[in-house]
């Protein structure tokens, strides 16, 4: 759900903002947001609507938005609206810029999610060579490599191996993921 409401809220404030310049004022463009929207954004949107109806400030049912959604974007949104009902300013000049921030951010998680997942193959098969030669060298010469499990040293050899290639895997992992 907040992924299709992440994905939809950019469009809906460029739409917000296109009502706005062409002198719509910003309660009848959220009716317009409402109307056309995905569900998600519809359903959120419809809740602006009523609670503005029964009496709410827009500025403030706007910010109300975060707690039914609590994502940041959203919060955004909110804080843009009532600030600009507190203070006044140009309302689609700074919906504009919320629209453009929110498609920067969407774009840069986008782009971190990219890179991660080439680290994560990277470690995916850099972690999964050793066992793989080992497997090989059982199948070709098994005498060779069977020291490994019969001999004392060879077992505390092997516990070793487990070990640093755990704490290999755990490095990696914090090295990879990301908190955006």
């Amino acid at each position: 759900r907040e992924t299709k409401f992440l994905a939809a809220l950019p469009d809906a404030v460029d739409v917000i903002v296109r009502g706005i310049k062409a002198g719509l004022p910003l309660f009848e463009s959220i009716k317009v947001v409402a109307a056309d929207s995905p569900e998600p954004l519809r359903s959120e949107f419809l809740a602006i609507i009523e609670t503005q109806a029964i009496g709410m400030p827009l500025g403030e049912a706007c910010a109300r938005l975060y707690e039914r959604m609590p994502l940041p974007e959203a919060n955004f949104f909110g804080i843009v609206v009532s600030i600009q009902q507190k203070s006044g300013g140009n309302l689609s000049e700074a919906l504009g810029n919320l629209s453009k921030v929110l498609r920067d951010r969407k774009k840069m998680k986008e782009k971190i999610q990219a890179m991660s997942m080439e680290a994560k193959a990277s470690a995916g098969i850099i972690g999964s060579l050793p066992p793989i030669v080992m497997f090989l060298v059982y199948l070709t010469t098994p005498q060779y490599i069977s020291v490994l499990w019969t001999h004392p040293t060879g077992q505390l050899m092997l516990v070793g191996c487990v070990v640093w290639m755990s704490i290999g895997i755990m490095v990696m992992k914090k090295m990879i993921n990301f908190d955006f």
